[in-house]
C-alpha cells in the first residue's frame, strides 16, 4: 500500500507516454492518457487518506520502505527509502488530493490540444517527483526529487513551447532555481564533511554534539548548523520563490492553467517549506539561520502582497498571493512553528488551486481573457464558478471559519508568541500582509464578476459555465478550502499535535511557540479578523461604490504605483546586474576568445593561410613556358644556395 501510493504516478506518466507513442488515433490516445493518468492519481489520493489515517490513530509507528541501495562508497551509504511517518504522510494527502483533481480538470481544460497525452505524462511526473522529495529518507534522495520537480516543471511551464514567452518563462524557472539549488548542493556536502552520514536519522541524533562545532567556510571559522542551515535555506528560497529568488514565480503563469495550481498549491514552491520542517532537529540548533528563515519569509509576504494589489493579470495576482502565503509559512518555520507552517500549507493548498483553477474556469468562459480590467459583469453567467471563487478568497482572507482563519490566525500568533526582535517584526508584517490580501483578493472578485461588462460584445456573447468535468473538482476543493482547517486543527497545532507528529517534528522546549500561541492575547486573533474585514471594505468601497477613485490614486501616486506595477523593479534590477553583463561576457569570448584566438589562429586561421598560398602560387600557372623556365631556374638557384650555405656550417 505504502510503496503503491508512491509509483503509481510514475506508473500513469509512463503509460500516457506509451499510449501516445504505440496508439496512433489521436483521439483514441487522449482519451487513454486521460483516463489512466487520472485513475492512477484518483488510486493514489485513496490510498493516501489510508495511510494518513494510520497516523492518526494511537498506535502511529512511523515506518521505512526500503527499495535498493543507491551508492555504497567507503563510509558513504545511501539507500533509496521511502520514509512514512507524519510529516510524509500529510504531505502524500495534499500532493496526491489536489493532483488528483487537477488531472480531472485537465480533461476538460486542455480539451482540442494537440499534445494532450504528453501534457497528462508531464502532470504525473511531476507529481512523482513531488512524492519521492516528501518521502525521502536521505539527503541524496530528497535532491532526486528536488531535482526532478525541477526538470518536471520546466516541461510544463514550456509545454506551449511554440510560444517564445513560454519558452523564457521555463528557462528563468530552470536559471533562478539552479541559483539555489547551488547553495543545496554546497549544503548536502557540507552535511556529509560534518556528520559523516546523508541519512536523515543518523545525521538528526548527532546535532545535539555537533551544535557548537566550527567549520572554515570561505576562510572564515563560522558556526557549522548556521552555516549548513543557511546553505540549505539557500536551495528552499528558490524552490519556494523567496524574496530574491521569486522572480521566476509570477512568470510560469505562462504556462496552461492546471500547471499553475499544481505548481503554486501543493507541489513545488511548497518543497521548501518541506524540507526546513523536516529538518527541524538542524534549525533549531542554529537560531541565527532560524532568524534569517523569519526575515525573509516576512519580508516575502510584505513584498508580494504589495505586488498584488495592481497586477492585472487574474493569474499573476493569484501568483503573487501565492508568494505571499509561501512568506508566512516561512515566518512560522523561523519562530519554530513548523506544525504551524504545515498547517497552513495544508489548507493553503485547497484554497489556492481552488483559486487557480476558478481563475481557469474564468479565462475559459471568456475565451482566453486573463486581464481583470476586460472582464466584469460575468457573475450571472458563470453563477457556480463565481461562489467557489468567493469560497477561495474567504478562505484565503481568513475570514471565520474557512480554512485559512485557523491557520493563519495561528502562525501570527505564534510570530508574536517567539518574543524576539525578529518575531515581532514577522507578527506585524503578517498583519499589514493580510490586510492587503484581503484588498487584493476582492479587488480581482469585484473586477473580475461585478460592475459593467468591459470585455468586446463578441466575447461576452460566448460567457458560459465551464463543463461539468472542470467544476468537480473546483467542488471537492471548496470542500477542503472550508473544512480542512477545522479538521486538522486539533491534530496539527491543537492538543494532539505532540501525538500525532512524534519525532516528525522536534522542537526544542525553549522555542515551542505554538504552545505560546495558546496564551496569546484575545486581541490578536480579532486584529486578524478585522484587517481582513478592512481589506475587503476598501476594495469594495474602491472598485464597487466608487470605481473612478482607483485610477486618481494612480495618477496621483503614479511612482508608487508604477513601481508597484513593475514589481520592486526586481528583474530590471536582475537584468542590468547579470544578464546585460553575462551578455557583454559571453559575447566578448565569442568575438575575442572563440572567434579570434580560437577560431583565427586555428581552423579559420590555418584555411585562409592555405588559401592565400594557394592563390598566390597560382598567379604562376600563366600557360607562358618562359614563366615556367623563370621559377625552374629560381628553384635550382635556390637549392644550390642551400646545398652551399649547409656545407659553409
Amino acid at each position: 500500500m505504502y510503496a503503491l501510493a508512491i509509483f503509481l504516478p510514475l506508473i500513469g506518466s509512463i503509460a500516457a507516454a506509451a499510449i501516445d507513442w504505440l496508439v496512433k488515433d489521436r483521439h483514441a490516445a487522449e482519451r487513454g492518457a486521460q483516463i489512466v493518468t487520472s485513475a492512477c492519481l484518483v488510486a493514489a489520493f485513496l490510498l493516501s487518506l489510508l495511510i494518513l489515517a494510520a497516523f492518526t490513530g494511537a498506535n502511529a509507528h512511523p515506518r521505512t520502505v526500503e527499495i535498493f541501495t543507491w551508492i555504497q562508497s567507503g563510509s558513504l551509504d545511501v539507500s533509496w527509502a521511502l520514509r512514512f511517518d507524519a510529516l510524509s504522510a500529510v504531505m502524500i494527502f495534499v500532493v496526491t488530493s489536489v493532483s488528483a483533481a487537477v488531472h480531472i480538470y485537465s480533461i476538460g481544460y486542455m480539451h482540442g490540444d494537440a499534445s494532450v497525452p504528453r501534457f497528462m505524462s508531464y502532470l504525473s511526473l511531476f507529481t512523482f517527483f513531488m512524492l519521492m522529495l516528501v518521502t525521502a529518507d536521505n539527503f541524496v534522495q530528497m535532491f532526486f526529487g528536488w531535482e526532478g520537480v525541477g526538470v518536471a516543471s520546466y516541461l510544463l511551464i514550456g509545454f506551449w513551447y511554440e510560444k517564445p514567452t513560454a519558452n523564457a518563462a521555463a528557462i528563468k524557472a530552470f536559471l533562478v532555481n539552479r541559483v539555489g539549488d547551488f547553495g543545496f548542493v554546497l549544503g548536502i556536502a557540507g552535511v556529509y564533511l560534518v556528520f559523516g552520514s546523508l541519512n536523515f536519522d543518523v545525521v538528526f541524533a548527532a546535532v545535539p554534539q555537533k551544535a557548537a562545532q566550527t567549520i572554515d567556510f570561505l576562510g572564515w571559522q563560522v558556526n557549522a548548523m548556521t552555516c549548513l542551515c543557511l546553505l540549505l535555506f539557500m536551495g528552499a528560497m528558490g524552490k519556494s520563490a523567496q524574496l530574491g529568488l521569486h522572480t521566476w514565480l509570477p512568470d510560469a503563469m505562462e504556462g496552461p492553467t492546471p500547471v499553475s495550481a499544481l505548481i503554486h498549491a501543493a507541489t513545488m514552491v511548497t518543497a521548501g517549506v518541506v524540507m526546513v520542517v523536516r529538518l527541524s532537529p538542524m534549525f533549531e540548533y542554529a537560531p541565527d539561520a532560524l532568524a534569517v528563515v523569519t526575515f525573509v519569509g516576512a519580508s516575502t509576504a510584505i513584498f508580494a502582497a504589495s505586488v498584488g494589489l495592481v497586477q492585472n493579470d487574474i493569474k499573476r495576482v493569484i501568483a503573487y498571493s501565492t508568494c505571499s502565503q509561501l512568506g508566512y509559512m516561512f515566518f512560522a518555520a523561523g519562530v519554530s512553528a513548523y506544525s504551524a507552517a504545515m498547517f497552513h500549507l495544508t489548507t493553503h493548498a485547497f484554497f489556492k488551486a481552488l483559486l487557480f483553477l476558478g481563475s481557469g474556469s474564468v479565462i475559459h468562459a471568456m475565451s482566453g481573457e486573463q486581464d481583470i480590467r476586460r472582464m466584469g459583469g460575468i457573475w450571472r453567467y458563470v453563477p457556480t464558478t463565481y461562489v467557489l471563487m468567493w469560497i477561495g478568497s474567504l478562505a484565503l482572507a481568513g475570514v471565520p471559519f474557512f480554512a485559512g482563519y485557523f491557520s493563519k490566525d495561528v502562525i501570527l500568533e505564534a510570530a508574536w508568541a517567539a518574543h524576539s526582535p525578529v518575531g515581532q517584526y514577522a507578527f506585524w508584517i503578517g498583519v499589514i500582509a493580510a490586510l492587503m490580501t484581503a484588498f487584493y483578493s476582492w479587488r480581482l472578485l469585484f473586477l473580475t464578476f461585478h460592475g459593467a461588462p468591459r470585455a468586446d460584445h463578441h466575447t461576452m456573447e460566448h460567457v458560459h459555465e465551464s463543463p461539468r468535468v472542470m467544476l468537480w473538482p473546483l467542488y471537492f476543493l471548496a470542500v477542503g478550502a472550508v473544512f480542512s482547517g477545522y479538521v486538522g486543527y486539533a491534530y496539527f497545532v491543537g492538543d494532539g499535535r505532540e501525538a500525532f507528529w512524534g519525532e516528525a517534528i522536534r522542537v526544542l522546549p525553549a522555542h515551542d511557540t505554538v504552545e505560546g500561541a495558546h496564551h496569546a492575547p484575545k486581541w490578536i486573533p480579532i486584529l486578524a479578523v478585522a484587517v481582513g474585514l478592512i481589506g475587503i471594505g476598501l476594495a469594495y468601497g474602491l472598485y464597487i461604490r466608487a470605481p473612478e477613485v482607483p485610477g486618481q490614486i494612480a495618477a496621483r501616486l503614479r511612482g508608487l504605483y508604477l513601481f508597484l506595477l513593475n514589481k520592486w523593479y526586481f528583474d530590471e534590477l536582475y537584468d542590468r546586474l547579470f544578464v546585460r553583463s553575462s551578455m557583454a561576457v559571453g559575447r566578448e569570448m565569442w568575438k575575442t576568445g572563440d572567434g579570434l584566438l580560437i577560431d583565427g589562429l586555428g581552423p579559420d586561421g590555418m584555411a585562409a593561410t592555405t588559401l592565400a598560398v594557394a592563390r598566390r602560387t597560382s598567379r604562376f600557372q600563366t600557360g607562358y613556358l618562359y614563366h615556367y623556365a623563370f621559377v625552374m631556374l629560381v628553384g635550382v638557384v635556390g637549392l644550390i644556395t642551400w646545398y652551399l650555405i649547409a656545407r659553409t656550417l
